[in-house]
């Protein structure tokens, strides 16, 4: 019996194998949520990738995957969302106390990346598409990095946001800092 852990990542749409890929490469066993099924698995952690967060929130609903994801985080489940992630767990499951600003950087040609600071993490590169930022953050939410004066990840908890998608490239370290939470 492998103890790798074993992360499942919402894969209704979006960027969902890349992340699998970036998480297998440090030693989590990574697996596909599509249906309401997936969610009897053992599950130490999840991912909610980047992608379109009205079509994502949409197939949450329809394929009766809502209430159960929202159990799972409500209850600890380590979750780390990355730009429609960051969407849907702000707005949607309300499992980060913060306040989105969606496309915040405009349309896909507005698209960037940089390399920026992250606390805990480091100096890293980080790619921007159509993402979002965050305007406000609540109390006990700590900011973990900060672009051009907008707030591009966070962590509240058991839950890890970035408005950049770290597995578009070949640097794994935010996915190492998601590893750690889980212990």
């Amino acid at each position: 019996m492998n103890s790798y852990p074993k992360i499942g990542v919402l894969a209704l749409q979006g960027g969902f194998s890349e992340h699998i890929r970036s998480l297998q490469s440090i030693g989590i066993e990574g697996f596909e949520i599509r249906k309401k099924q997936d969610l009897n698995r053992t599950i130490d952690g999840l991912v909610i990738p980047g992608g379109e967060s009205t079509v994502i929130a949409k197939l949450l609903d329809e394929l009766d995957l809502f209430d159960g994801l929202k159990d799972k985080i409500d209850n600890g489940l380590p979750v780390f969302g990355t730009c429609a992630g960051l969407i849907l767990l702000a707005n949607r499951f309300h499992a980060i106390n913060v306040a989105v600003k969606r496309n915040a950087y405009g349309r896909q040609l507005g698209s960037f990346s940089i390399d920026a600071e992250m606390k805990n993490v480091g100096m890293i590169p980080m790619v921007f598409i159509r993402a979002p930022y965050i305007e406000s953050a609540g109390k006990d939410v700590e900011i973990l990095s900060v672009v051009d004066g907008h707030i591009v990840a966070a962590r509240e908890k058991n839950v890890l946001v970035t408005s950049f998608h770290p597995e578009l490239t070949s640097d794994t370290r935010v996915h190492e800092y998601f590893k750690k939470l889980l212990s």
